[in-house]
């Protein structure tokens, strides 16, 4: 699809046109919907297909698994869905379920679920995943991995034969010596050759947007990793990273995930673990 796009986008000039300002507007709008779109259809699919009344449900956190939200609040509202419990894995979340009227819960009150449905960053062939794109990667994960069903919504983008260069490993770690702890987590050898990068202005996204450390909702700092080769053993990876003084825990979700559901240019697919 990205190779069509750009064929398509380069014919005029190919044929010795110049394509008009407002064309290329439009092409970048009508992506951008297609994107929104794609995320809707998976975020509603997962809902409709994994959430029954009276279940205990895990919300996720980012514009895909904000759309599980939606209708979560959705279903509630017609009466086709009762007593839902959600669980929020960051603050908005919590927001935006509270504003739909979902009941919500932590995991003090219930720490069983039955399922959650959230975003990943990438997703490779053995359903292991990166995640904390967005910042929220401690609460997702210690939501996640108390459901009974952890169901992974993408688009065919995130799809990756190999974790690390696609997207950089977010790694939350104290404030307290940050930058020593930063160059312990680069010089860890499961994460050889990857460029350690603290994450300034807003958690929530892992590009620049401020001078000061971007802040979790828990108080931490995050490290983007940056790889330009896959990472050679994600659970090794893992393993070494929350084994490391001063990281608090980490983007690497292995072996957690039941089913992803992906959407792409051929429709909708789902891949079980």
């Amino acid at each position: 699809m990205i190779m069509r796009g750009l064929l398509l986008a380069s014919l005029p000039l190919a044929m010795g046109f110049t394509a008009p300002r407002t064309g290329r507007t439009a092409m970048r709008m009508s992506a951008a919907v297609s994107q929104d779109e794609l995320k809707k259809q998976v975020g509603y699919k997962a809902v409709d297909d994994y959430v029954k009344s009276g279940m205990i449900v895990g919300l996720g956190t980012g514009s895909t698994a904000a759309f599980a939200v939606e209708r979560v609040g959705q279903l509630m509202k017609e009466g086709k869905l009762t007593d839902i419990v959600g669980i929020p894995t960051s603050v908005r979340t919590k927001e935006q379920a509270e504003e739909l009227g979902i009941p919500l819960a932590t995991l003090n009150e219930h720490s069983k679920l039955d399922v959650a449905i959230d975003g990943a960053d990438e997703v490779d062939p053995a359903l292991n995943l990166v995640k904390g794109g967005g910042g929220a990667l401690l609460r997702e994960k210690m939501v996640e991995v108390c459901a009974d069903k952890f169901i992974v919504i993408v688009d065919e983008s995130k799809l990756c034969d190999g974790l690390g260069p696609g997207f950089p490993l977010p790694v939350e770690i104290t404030p307290f010596c940050h930058e020593h702890t930063l160059r312990l987590v680069e010089a860890l050898p499961s994460v050889a050759g990857c460029k350690a990068v603290l994450r300034l202005g807003s958690s929530s996204s892992n590009a620049p947007d401020g001078d000061e450390p971007a802040v979790t909702d828990n108080g931490n700092y995050i490290v983007d990793l940056h790889f330009t080769e896959p990472i050679k053993d994600a659970r090794a990876a893992a393993a070494e990273l929350k084994n490391t003084v001063g990281v608090v825990d980490h983007g690497l979700f292995c072996d957690m995930t039941t089913a992803v559901i992906i959407a792409g240019s051929d429709g909708i697919s789902v891949k079980e673990a």
